[in-house]
């Protein structure tokens, strides 16, 4: 096969996960659905976005199994549509029957994002398999900027179909979906047609140049990754990861409107949004010369100790603790892949993947209702305001959570020397 057809799978799977990215910035959405759909209730409202990001290991589970009957393609298409249609359906929810958005948005979208996100990483694996590190973090860069383009674009959206010049206006939200749904679906459908496999064995001379970037040579089946403890401790490692990450995305606009900064707390998701598709993209290129386990512990440190920060900063200052976050996140979520691919070789990883992502839905349901939680105690509905202070144990949880991964990853990296 050509280069070009290998650049063209490239640039394919750069564009679906341009538009995945519209998940991260669900936070421009939290506060308008929670009051206009859920009667408030953030932990409710910040349940979609959990329920998205558990079905991504669900979705890349069945993606894996799927891909090796009916071909890449034809998942990378079942994905677009079933992701389309979910939130086609989310669109027309109505207040009383709050729990569909859960089922449409949340369980079938987050089910046709993983279809598209472990399946368009893993064949960009295959055509660079030397740089796994650095074409990883192109890809999953793509989902991070992809928050960057979308959130103004999904902002004016909301406030021009809210049409009575409110950002919250349930009927702002709706048709937002609407759109999203037909963007959705076109270009996984353009996408899926370019996303071309190489044949095995492609850049093998490569490889072998570079053994340090490519892992283990030995391809491990599911059935064979999960008889390993490795698998459990990257899996937990994982839940534990994200945690604080998740909480920031998701809550970013309400936690800046809480410190006073109402009119710029676009900011915030743009800060996360921007920062986290630098991270992923930067450190996936760093990890191939450090190594993955290394540069994991050095962006969990980072990330623990920002989010501490955040119980005492004010001012414009936690749009840079923001940044910072977005920007250890996005080098976690661009490393978890190329260290699984590292453990388990490439040949299954859409599959081998899915079972790991499995870590992230864990760890995504874990951050929304802690976050949720703390944001329900801190709002007094009598005022209308949040009290920012009392949202700090959410971020002292996200640090210990972080201090926990550390130590796995410590553990993780030891006994993957000694059974290597």
């Amino acid at each position: 096969m050509s280069a070009k057809q290998g650049v063209f799978a490239v640039i394919a799977s750069v564009a679906i996960q341009l538009t995945l990215g519209i998940i991260y910035i669900w936070s421009v959405f939290q506060t308008g659905i929670a009051n206009a759909i859920f009667n408030g209730n953030n932990a409710h409202a910040a349940m979609v976005f959990s329920i998205v990001l558990a079905l991504f290991g669900i979705g890349g589970l069945v993606a894996g199994k799927l891909t090796k009957k009916i071909g890449l393609r034809k998942v990378i298409f079942l994905g677009g549509l079933i992701l389309g249609t979910g939130t086609m359906i989310a669109s027309f929810v109505q207040p009383e029957f709050g729990w569909l958005l859960w089922l449409s948005y949340g369980l079938l979208g987050g089910l046709g994002m993983g279809f598209t996100y472990s399946t368009t990483i893993a064949c960009a694996q295959k055509w660079y398999p030397h740089k796994k590190g650095m074409i990883t973090g192109i890809i999953v860069a793509a989902l991070g900027f992809g928050g960057v383009i979308f959130t103004p674009l999904i902002e004016w959206m909301i406030y021009i179909f809210g049409g009575v010049g409110t950002l919250y206006e349930v009927g702002g939200e709706m048709m937002t979906l609407r759109v999203l749904a037909i963007v959705f679906f076109v270009v996984c459908t353009v996408g899926s047609i370019f996303t071309i496999e190489p044949p095995e064995g492609h850049m093998a001379d490569k490889v072998a140049a570079n053994p340090k970037a490519a892992g283990t040579a030995r391809n491990f089946t599911s059935k064979e990754m999960i008889k390993t403890p490795q698998f459990y401790l990257l899996a937990v490692a994982f839940i534990f990861s994200v945690i604080g990450g998740l909480m920031m995305i998701g809550f970013a606009r309400p936690i800046a409107v809480a410190h006073g900064l109402y009119t710029t707390a676009t900011i915030g998701v743009l800060a996360i949004a921007l920062f986290n598709s630098i991270g992923r993209l930067f450190w996936g290129a760093v990890s191939d010369r450090l190594g993955r386990s290394t540069t994991m512990i050095i962006l969990l440190i980072v990330s623990g100790g920002m989010s501490l920060l955040l119980t005492v900063a004010s001012g414009y200052v936690i749009y840079v603790l923001f940044a910072l976050i977005g920007f250890s996140f996005g080098g976690l979520l661009s490393n978890f892949p190329a260290l699984t691919s590292d453990l388990f070789g490439s040949k299954f990883m859409a599959e081998n993947y899915g079972f790991v992502l499995i870590g992230f839905g864990v760890g995504a349901i874990i951050s929304s209702q802690v976050a949720g939680h703390f944001a329900n105690v801190a709002y007094n509905p009598a005022t209308s305001l949040t009290d920012v202070a009392l949202m700090s144990p959410a971020f002292v949880t996200a640090a210990v959570f972080a201090g926990l991964a550390i130590g796995i990853m410590f553990i993780l990296r030891v006994f993957s020397k000694k059974t290597s």
